[in-house]
């Protein structure tokens, strides 16, 4: 970092460079081609709703925490009131048909297995955290993020509605009140589901592992396996989960293409197909054994895998729907700006994001209540 105070560099000298397809923030590639020694930096300008969904001062602590002590994510060299200059890693931003590819898939459920890892007590800034209905991890019971996030923002999501910019239709097609009740059935079922057929462990996820926020190395280090080609950024949302969440929420990320002519509506058909599932969670549980701190042999008998691909399907199918609930409010309280007529040209459509989501949420709870 040292370089940068080189006294060539001057501001008609830097490139700049907007990223496209982050949805919260402005992120650029910041460099000075013309001093070769200076490293490109990553410029991240915080979106102007975000401060009502991501605690920024918990964020930075948790980056540290995993740059640091796990080789996890970029490092953090700058903040400012409202964005950040972090770690700029050589490499291509995968795109929505890179997830659709076996071997980059095995990858990045090898890289969530890691992630998954973590201990929580390490990244996380409460010393004595709050008691949950979920979340005991390691005789501590964490508050975790999927009910967590849905009790604050069905809180902020209620106040956007309410403005009087918002018409009659978008509240109908939200529906909080009914959401609410939805809400309360579905982890109602969630917990009598998870007494009997067995809950999914809490650990540190990542919780937005959306296909812009991996991204391949251009070149491995030697000695260092194949899936860590893929890198793990944007911990914005980062917290204590169930596994079954983090995996189910990306998976969701296989029906979205960010980058279409339509990015804020998710097209069902492109959701994996068993067999793609399948493939994720045999590098997901292998690499989960391997980096556990007092690993267990993995059942490699054709019978024990299938018993163990199957529950872990049928976990990931049960927090389904909580990953459409948590995002449907983050999409209403991210069009403020938009309803509140301060942003007239907006480059997406959080409300019709939030409807979509909606409606996934509801067509799932239906199906599992069945």
């Amino acid at each position: 970092m040292h370089s940068w105070s080189n006294s060539d560099i001057t501001p008609p000298t830097l490139k700049i460079q907007k990223v496209s397809g982050s949805l919260t923030n402005a992120v650029f590639f910041v460099s000075c081609p013309s001093v070769p020694v200076v490293p490109t930096l990553l410029l991240r300008i915080y979106g102007p709703s975000s401060g009502s969904l991501i605690n920024r001062t918990r964020e930075l602590h948790i980056l540290h925490s995993l740059s640091s002590r796990y080789h996890i994510g970029p490092k953090v060299y700058g903040t400012f009131e409202n964005g950040r200059i972090e770690e700029f890693f050589e490499s291509t931003t995968l795109t929505a048909n890179d997830l659709r590819d076996p071997k980059i898939s095995s990858w990045i459920g090898a890289r969530m297995a890691e992630l998954h890892q973590v201990d929580i007590a390490t990244v996380e800034l409460q010393s004595t955290p709050a008691s949950s209905t979920f979340g005991k991890s390691s005789n501590v019971t964490w508050p975790i993020a999927a009910t967590k996030n849905v009790k604050l923002w069905l809180v902020a999501a209620q106040e956007v509605l309410s403005l009087d910019t918002v018409s009659d239709e978008i509240r109908a097609s939200m529906d909080l009140d009914r959401f609410k009740i939805e809400w309360d059935q579905y982890i109602h079922w969630l917990g009598k589901t998870e007494i009997i057929r067995g809950s999914s462990p809490i650990v540190f996820a990542h919780n937005d592992a959306q296909y812009g926020n991996l991204l391949r190395l251009a070149s491995l280090k030697e000695g260092h396996a194949d899936h860590r080609q893929i890198i793990v950024v944007d911990f914005e949302y980062a917290a204590p989960n169930p596994a079954a969440f983090d995996i189910a929420n990306h998976f969701h990320e296989w029906t979205a293409d960010y980058h279409s002519d339509v990015p804020h509506l998710l097209h069902s058909e492109r959701y994996p197909t068993l067999e793609q599932r399948q493939n994720f969670y045999r590098a997901y549980l292998i690499h989960r054994q391997a980096s556990s701190p007092s690993p267990t042999a993995l059942a490699t008998s054709s019978e024990a895998l299938e018993t163990e691909l199957d529950k872990l399907d049928s976990q990931v199918r049960a927090w389904s729907p909580s990953s459409h609930a948590m995002w449907a409010l983050w999409g209403v309280v991210q069009a403020r700006e938009v309803l509140e007529g301060k942003d007239s040209e907006p480059e997406f459509d959080y409300v019709a994001y939030a409807q979509c989501r909606m409606a996934s949420f509801r067509r799932e709870l239906k199906a599992l209540l069945v």
